[in-house]
């Protein structure tokens, strides 16, 4: 099994930035397909970027330009820069790994996927106006 733990999370103005981070266990690195979900109170769990295993990225409408999602050299790591932050991108963000690539749709890893294998506890980001 794959523990991951998110990090990196608070609050921050419209317009601040954060980065956030989920660490795998050494042993075991990062699966090959990773993503970064959100969930705001009263809405549905969303995907906000996901990277496949050789590196291809895909993010979803409302955070493009301003997301991005990355892994370190030592494939331990996956991170979540947040720039140009909204009152909008509050919520709980979590990471998720799955031993498989990720599903394509048109070529590019999907944000629809939602059966990933391991699951982080969540990282809270709060964007004041």
């Amino acid at each position: 099994e794959v523990q991951l733990e998110e990090s990196g999370g608070g609050s921050v103005e419209t317009g601040g930035s954060l980065r956030l981070a989920c660490a795998a266990p050494a042993s075991t690195g990062l699966s090959k397909c990773m993503a970064w979900f959100r969930q705001a109170p009263g809405s549905e769990r969303e995907a906000v970027a996901v990277i496949d295993f050789d590196g291809s990225t895909n993010y979803g409408d409302s955070v493009k330009g301003r997301f991005t999602i990355s892994k370190d050299n030592t494939k331990t790591t996956l991170t979540l820069q947040m720039n140009a932050l909204k009152p909008e991108d509050s919520a709980m963000y979590y990471c998720a790994g799955d031993r498989w690539g990720c599903t394509l749709i048109n070529g590019r890893p999907s944000l629809v996927q939602t059966d990933y294998s391991y699951w982080g506890q969540g990282t809270q980001v709060t964007v004041s106006s």
